[in-house]
């Protein structure tokens, strides 16, 4: 472009006369020329690229995400297969060594069970309940569980406790804490006055009477009985039995997977009632549907080897620091290989490095409680 025609296009599209004029200047004329001047040549503005919001904040941490979940799962295959392998007395490939490993596959499959169901349930209610130091079990479902086995041993005896690891006795475990689970939501959630606190509270509640009368019961237990309705209680993977699977698996792949195809309006979810419900969110209709599929993972998991009652908040504490996204679809995927990799890993090592596997419920929840002691007192919040 000519540098005089330039200036005169310029000077004719300003507007600043009123301004000048304003300012007293004596030939506002001569000064815009001036300045047009000054301003040659023109500047050439780039076009911006094109910028896309992200579950990520840069290709960075997208990147460190993918080899942070990448090592994970290969730890946890790691110590999955050392479960498998490890002090196998049988020579590697012959016909017996393939059977004592499917043997052992069958903790393997609990493990894995266990961890997407503790992990998917308490990121989602924690989520849910905009709360990210809560846990589901504060629902009452481990003090259920803790009431129908002390219950059972107070009537029908050690015998009878023993008897009932069938597979009649593990639904009947589900059908209990599902239950009980939507009797509290469809009373406290569905009325005008729906209040998540309140239901929080009623839960709470509800555990501690559960617990107040299963300890009034293990009381007038005699030393032997109440040995054996003690190791019952304590989570362990020997608790659960392979005949559960063909219930249990296919319950916690649909709960999961319905949980992981509402990852986005989880997102907004996590945003606030208020917001959620701007953005034209049917916040009480997703919420409750989201604690009922929350209720099937944590029943499905406490029915099939007992309360774990800081595994969940462990591996989501940890699966929030890892992913560092607020993204659901990343957020899962992460926080369940993490439970499996603690799970496996716990398992691994205090079962062929110490050889006290027995205790392995009580070292994750000896770490689980500390690590909700560490956030409590030093952060107040996730």
């Amino acid at each position: 472009m000519d540098k005089n025609r330039y200036v005169e296009n310029m000077v004719d599209e300003s507007t600043a006369d009123g301004v000048d004029n304003y300012l007293g200047e004596e030939d506002p004329q001569a000064r815009r020329f001036e300045r047009v001047e000054e301003s040659w040549p023109p500047l050439k503005i780039k076009p911006q690229s094109a910028r896309r919001a992200g579950a990520f904040q840069d290709a960075r941490t997208a990147r460190k995400y993918w080899i942070a979940l990448g090592v994970t799962v290969a730890a946890g295959l790691l110590f999955a297969f050392g479960l498998l392998a490890w002090n196998n007395p049988m020579p590697f490939g012959s016909e017996t060594f393939w059977l004592i490993a499917e043997r052992r596959a069958d903790a393997v499959i609990a493990m894995a069970i266990v961890a997407v169901c503790q992990a998917v349930a308490t990121v989602a209610f924690q989520t849910v309940t905009n709360n990210r130091i809560i846990t589901p079990s504060i629902m009452g479902f481990e003090s259920l569980y803790t009431a129908i086995h002390t219950s059972t041993i107070y009537f029908f005896g050690a015998a009878g406790l023993i008897g009932a690891r069938t597979l009649e006795t593990f639904l009947v475990q589900l059908a209990l804490m599902i239950g009980l689970s939507l009797i509290l939501y469809s009373w406290l959630l569905t009325g005008r006055h729906s209040n998540m606190h309140a239901m929080l509270l009623v839960g709470i509640v509800i555990g501690g009477g559960l617990g107040s009368v299963s300890t009034f019961m293990q009381r007038m237990l005699t030393p032997s009985e109440f040995d054996v309705l003690t190791a019952r209680l304590f989570g362990s993977v020997n608790n659960a039995d392979p005949a559960y699977y063909p219930i249990a698996i296919p319950l916690v792949v649909v709960a999961t997977a319905l949980l992981y195809l509402n990852s986005r309006k989880l997102n907004v979810i996590a945003l606030g009632r208020d917001t959620a419900t701007n953005l034209g969110l049917n916040y009480k209709v997703l919420s409750i549907s989201t604690l009922v599929l929350i209720s099937v993972l944590m029943a499905v998991s406490t029915a099939l080897v007992g309360p774990m009652t800081f595994l969940g908040f462990l591996v989501a504490t940890l699966a929030y620091q890892f992913a560092d996204t607020y993204d659901h679809r990343y957020l899962f995927p992460m926080a369940a290989a993490i439970g499996f990799v603690v799970l496996t890993g716990a398992y691994f090592i205090m079962n062929h490095v110490f050889y006290a596997q027995g205790v392995v419920s009580i070292i994750i929840e000896l770490v689980g409680g500390s690590v909700f002691l560490f956030v409590i007192l030093r952060k107040g919040r996730l």
